[in-house]
């Protein structure tokens, strides 16, 4: 099963959700105008927008709001204009860190990135820095009281890697090509999907002992979680409290 590291990775984005939801309306948003730019405005013919609109679902964004992100996609409302755009660079202690961004302004989106990562004694870095370090992988988060040995019995017919149980349910992991397959099969299994993402894996960790570099790497995560062109953050660090 899982390790720490991935445990650790799951419950931070988990805890990400919980305390800035409002945050996560806007990050919402973004991934839906882009998919609808991107794929067109019919999620049946569309999975990354389906995606984003079933993740907009699980954190209550209204309907109208999901609506109005389509139509701003699609171009048949007025709006800004945003690209995906993915940073690598170290961190704290070495660590490698991969940020997602969505963005209508990529210069300026570089330009606090990098001072983000400079002002914690990180660096930047160049494409494939340390993205050969990762592997993308599909994640479902589940809310169930079902057993861990039906639920990974369930993923693995659907095609899954593995199952991690956390405190309100479980997280599949699987292929990224497989996680419409997989989620659909979760759906059909009478499971609540509660949020589905393509998300980086360490293949290969840090282990961080020093309290003090732990300290800086936490609050550097934050800091690029506050910028609001930040959708999502991964890292290859196993802190102290994962164990």
């Amino acid at each position: 099963m899982a390790g720490h590291s991935k445990w650790a990775n799951i419950k931070r984005r988990k805890a990400v959700v919980d305390a800035k939801r409002g945050k996560l309306f806007t990050r919402s948003s973004k991934e839906i105008i882009v998919a609808a730019r991107i794929g067109g405005g019919d999620p049946d013919g569309n999975s990354r927008l389906r995606m984003a609109i079933e993740n907009a679902k699980a954190i209550s964004m209204p309907a109208d709001n999901i609506k109005r992100a389509i139509l701003r996609g699609t171009g048949e409302l007025e709006g800004l204009t945003y690209e995906d755009v993915t940073y690598e660079g170290y961190g704290p202690g070495g660590v490698a860190v991969i940020v997602v961004c969505t963005t209508d302004h990529r210069n300026r989106t570089t330009q606090q990135l990098r001072a983000s990562f400079a002002k914690y004694g990180g660096a930047l870095g160049e494409t494939n820095s340390v993205n050969w370090n990762f592997t993308r992988k599909g994640e479902i988060r589940i809310e169930t009281d079902r057993s861990e040995e039906e639920l990974l019995e369930i993923s693995l017919e659907a095609g899954a890697d593995d199952v991690v149980m956390i405190d309100d349910g479980a997280v599949i992991i699987c292929a990224v090509d497989m996680l419409g397959t997989c989620a659909n099969t979760v759906v059909a299994s009478s499971l609540s999907v509660r949020e589905q993402h393509i998300v980086f894996e360490p293949n290969t960790t840090i282990k961080i002992d020093d309290p003090e570099i732990e300290n800086k790497l936490l609050k550097f995560l934050d800091a690029l979680d506050d910028n609001d062109d930040v959708q999502s953050v991964f890292h290859n660090a196993e802190l102290r409290d994962d164990e």
